[in-house]
């Protein structure tokens, strides 16, 4: 069924509203920002004006609002989506693919992984494929982990199968990692990162103060890790890398998570493991 005008006044004024509340922006400051006046932000939000395609770019980048959102908030004021989503295979995508294989390669030694937005693995370096199987066969993990064939990192870190028992700093870690995805969510509205926390939410040892919206955060520039097997431990610090000038949706939602050794033994033990 299509939309009257009104239906679509009404979706983007809410979307509108709860954008701007989002980024905690008043009215007048958003105005100042998107080159417009109060009075027009006020009365786009109450469905008194209905937005040009322009002024829906406009607003979105004054509020910073993700590609995959922006033709969500496009959609709800009448119009056509503008940003594409191509499939990371797609041969439009091979320089984005070489890019990425070349992260990965260049960083061995140490481990590296390809993750979208909501932590579904896409890529991985030989190295993060022997991290792994320090604890294990691998492909057991994945299914502890994920039985329906997922492969979701953020899930194999706090499952308790997963790597949960052999992270020696684990509430730190599991603490940190859900404030970046809680947080992540309420900025870009996600509805895949929403159902991700509240699927992990529930696993046996998670805390409640873990979702609780924490005003003023900001994430870490790194996070420690400490891997403990037996009499084997290993202490890195992983990064999180995007890209800079994304042109469609997929390079915008691509995450590169680097590994690096906190300590010489572990810069050691991860070069020999590869040799």
């Amino acid at each position: 069924m299509a939309l009257s005008q009104t239906d679509t006044q009404t979706g983007f004024a809410r979307q509108l509203k709860n954008w701007r509340a989002a980024r905690k922006l008043s009215q007048l400051e958003l105005a100042m920002t998107a080159g417009v006046s109060q009075r027009h932000i006020s009365f786009l939000e109450v469905g008194r004006a209905q937005p040009s395609r322009e002024m829906v770019g406009q607003l979105a980048a004054a509020l910073d609002i993700p590609m995959r959102e922006q033709n969500l908030l496009l959609s709800a004021a009448g119009f056509a989506p503008v940003h594409t989503e191509t499939a990371l295979q797609d041969p439009s995508m091979e320089a984005v693919r070489r890019a990425l294989d070349m992260m990965l390669t260049h960083h061995e030694p140490f481990p590296a992984t390809v993750a979208d937005r909501a932590w579904n693995l896409l890529q991985a370096n030989a190295a993060m494929g022997r991290l792994l199987a320090l604890v294990g066969d691998t492909d057991a993990l994945w299914n502890r982990v994920g039985p329906d064939g997922e492969r979701n990192l953020l899930k194999l870190v706090l499952h308790p199968e997963g790597l949960r028992p052999y992270i020696g700093n684990w509430n730190e870690v599991a603490a940190e990692l859900m404030a970046r995805t809680h947080r992540e969510a309420e900025i870009t509205g996600s509805v895949a990162l929403r159902e991700l926390v509240t699927v992990v939410s529930d696993y046996p040892g998670m805390r409640p103060e873990w979702t609780l919206t924490q005003w003023g955060y900001r994430p870490a520039p790194v996070l420690p890790v400490r891997f403990v097997r037996d009499d084997l431990e290993l202490n890195v610090f992983t990064t999180l890398t995007t890209f800079g000038t994304p042109l469609d949706i997929t390079t915008d939602e691509l995450r590169v998570e680097a590994y690096f050794p906190a300590d010489e033994t572990t810069d050691q033990f991860l070069r020999l493991l590869a040799a």
